[in-house]
């Protein structure tokens, strides 16, 4: 099935060529699978990845759609399973009420409601909302509003440290709300992070933190890139891999 336009341009930084990302489907099985493609004129090869965002496509600029169609008909079974077996493992749907748990940097924090209170406080393992109310959507604006909130504070305090470990300068962190992206670099020296990652351990906050400070350094993927990246975390691939393996564990739905 022939790919729609690109509904993103993405001009990546610096000296990194242009990327195009749209939505696409193929049929497997009879069923319609999504799939989101990226078209990049550095790639030379195809490549399949599935994770809690569901199957991506790798593409260079100029692979046909037959041939990219060709290997996902290849691969129909493989894409299948692990399909399968990220459904498996995604937790059931979130229910915002007392009692539920929300986790904040990797620990789980049992919802309590105190009604005499005006703020939302952390006192263990517990997380105090102050509200005098259980209604779900503002219980959510009250716990995403403290998430928000703890997350500005640790980021700026993990890029501050970072930032002199690479010897650059501390980037101006704003928060971000997407779905599809931990973080962003921009030349100007700001740094997006997702709110959402406040969530994960600080293990995995600080592997994407250092990513984004690096490219502070070298904008783009290169090899001269995961050299700085690993002169701060040696063990970078061991996070990234936990990232994209487990951080379905630990966010809201």
């Amino acid at each position: 099935m022939a790919a729609r336009r690109p509904s993103l341009l993405d001009f990546m930084r610096g000296n990194a060529p242009l990327q195009a990302v749209s939505r696409c489907r193929f049929m497997l099985s009879g069923t319609a699978i999504e799939y989101t493609l990226k078209r990049s004129q550095r790639r030379r090869s195809i490549t399949l990845t599935i994770d809690e965002n569901g199957l991506r496509v790798g593409a260079p600029w100029r692979a046909t759609q037959s041939r990219i169609d060709n290997l996902l008909a290849s691969h129909a079974r493989w894409i299948a399973r692990k399909l399968t077996d990220w459904q498996a493992r995604r937790p059931p749907p979130f229910t915002w009420q007392a009692g539920a748990t929300v986790m904040a940097l990797g620990e789980p924090l049992t919802l309590e409601v105190d009604a005499a209170s005006k703020i939302t406080t952390r006192c263990g393992k517990c997380l105090t909302v102050g509200t005098g109310t259980d209604d779900p959507d503002i219980l959510a604006r009250h716990v995403v509003a403290w998430l928000r909130d703890t997350a500005q504070g640790w980021f700026e305090q993990r890029a501050g440290h970072f930032a002199r470990v690479l010897d650059v300068r501390a980037p101006t962190i704003r928060l971000s709300n997407a779905r599809t992206r931990w973080g962003t670099c921009h030349p100007d020296g700001r740094v997006l992070l997702n709110w959402r990652l406040i969530q994960a351990p600080p293990a995995l906050i600080d592997y994407v933190v250092v990513h984004e400070l690096a490219h502070l350094r070298e904008p783009n993927h290169s090899p001269r890139f995961w050299h700085w990246v690993a002169s701060v975390l040696p063990d970078y691939k061991e996070r990234r891999l936990a990232l994209r393996r487990d951080a379905i564990r630990y966010l809201l739905a």
